[in-house]
């Protein structure tokens, strides 16, 4: 059968903060499908593969990614492929909490201590080749959920740095073995390309401090983003809880302090760094060396063509996808046509659900990017307050029109008693001038 996907559900109360004003059905879950088949256009194809040069770091991604799905060259215009990223790199946009009204199902119910869920979200963009920069025309802007967000681009960034610290050290040996034997001839090995393009000083300097990372007083700061409950408590048996979040407007990812095991409700009083400890009970800090690349910031996250060597040596061989594009394109919502990504999701017959649903993804994502919610997910209202969570002050505007309704109506009902007061009197006056005419 057809594969279950999970769903990415859009609040219901968006619709009232889209600029277009247009009228959304209460609640919709758009199927996140996996890979979409379609007939080649005529005109000129913008997922055409390319192939990179032969370079060290072509050398080592290789290595990475070797279970990179190939793309199917057509042979005529009506025979099926698969949607091509590989001109494509991913570019992070926005990281986004958004509270809305859950029942059982979405966590809440008559136990919890609120009636609002927290929807995590990133969006990011499919940017023409590695003008991540520039990303203005020919792109797909998408939106997913933050977890699968980061457990993609984490693992990425983790085998990278893996890989490339291997490598720096390799290299270090070898040009350490080579100055104590006084050899000047380079060594030609498979390793040789790569050691020829790095500053095996600096880079060794750097993998050394990743590794002795506990032991300088510093945690990894990946290692927090899925919620998770502190080792520590206070005198009153309080338990406290990390986890990711967004900042900076969304422009960032941080972790933060939370009072609730689903990590919804934050407490910016509390710094994260303060609760953390080793084993022998001194502070830590988190270094976000790690977390910090996939969120960066005018560059791209990562290239979706899996760089590979043999490719350059074989001018039939098909284009590779990076296995991290293949993942988030298919579990993402997508707008793609009004950005120019024509031959996207419209073109494939099995994204008729997305197809359906793109205009709504396209509003949502703007809602988003306008800065209706703040950090915490609280929809914002104009004057800068927040409105939804209870909790939330009220501005010089609103207190000014709160007491001038208030006073307005205190006057009204005193005005209304004296009118009252006026009619029974002049009612009885009347009833006795009746009464003496009738005696």
């Amino acid at each position: 059968g057809q594969q279950e996907h999970p769903q990415l559900t859009i609040p219901a109360h968006h619709q009232q903060l889209s600029p277009t004003n247009k009228s959304f059905t209460m609640k919709l879950s758009l199927t996140l499908l996996a890979a979409a088949l379609g007939t080649s256009a005529a005109k000129k194809n913008p997922f055409a593969p390319k192939v990179s040069k032969n370079t060290a770091k072509a050398h080592m991604n290789a290595k990475l990614m070797g279970g990179a799905t190939p793309i199917r060259k057509l042979d005529g215009q009506d025979e099926e492929q698969e949607v091509d990223l590989t001109s494509y790199s991913i570019k992070f946009e926005k990281c986004q909490f958004v509270k809305q009204y859950g029942g059982e199902e979405d966590g809440g119910g008559e136990d919890m201590d609120t009636i609002l869920t927290t929807k995590r979200f990133v969006i990011f963009r499919l940017c023409p080749d590695s003008s991540c920069s520039s990303c203005t025309y020919n792109y797909g802007e998408y939106i997913v959920d933050m977890d699968t967000y980061l457990e993609a681009t984490l693992g990425y960034k983790q085998e990278v740095q893996e890989e490339y610290c291997n490598t720096c050290n390799e290299c270090y040996e070898a040009a350490a073995e080579a100055a104590a034997a006084d050899d000047d001839a380079a060594e030609e090995d498979e390793n040789a390309a790569n050691c020829a393009n790095m500053d095996t000083s600096s880079c060794y300097a750097e993998c050394q401090n990743i590794e002795n990372m506990e032991a300088n007083g510093y945690n990894d700061a990946s290692e927090f983003t899925e919620c998770q409950e502190l080792d520590y408590g206070d005198d009153d048996g309080n338990s406290y809880y990390v986890g990711a979040m967004c900042a900076s407007d969304g422009s960032r990812i941080k972790i933060g302090m939370f009072s609730d095991e689903d990590c919804s409700i934050y407490d910016s009083s509390k710094d994260v760094e303060n609760y953390m400890k080793n084993d022998d009970g001194y502070n830590i800090k988190l270094s976000y060396h790690l977390l910090k690349q996939t969120f960066a910031e005018g560059e791209c996250v990562a290239s979706c063509l899996q760089e590979d060597e043999e490719q350059n040596d074989d001018d039939d061989k098909a284009a590779e996808v990076n296995e991290l594009c293949e993942e988030l394109y298919e579990a993402a919502g997508k707008c793609e046509s009004s950005h120019g990504f024509e031959e996207g999701i419209v073109s494939y017959d099995n994204y008729d659900n997305q197809v359906r649903n793109e205009e709504l993804v396209c509003d949502f994502i703007t809602s988003l990017k306008a800065g209706h919610y703040d950090q915490t997910g609280e929809i914002v209202v104009s004057g800068g307050r927040t409105t939804l969570g209870g909790g939330a002050a009220t501005s010089g505007g609103q207190k000014f029109a709160l007491t001038f309704f208030i006073l307005g109506s205190v006057g009204l009902a005193g005005y209304a008693a004296m009118l009252h007061s006026q009619l029974t009197k002049g009612a009885k006056a009347d009833l006795s001038r009746q009464g003496g005419a009738m005696a």
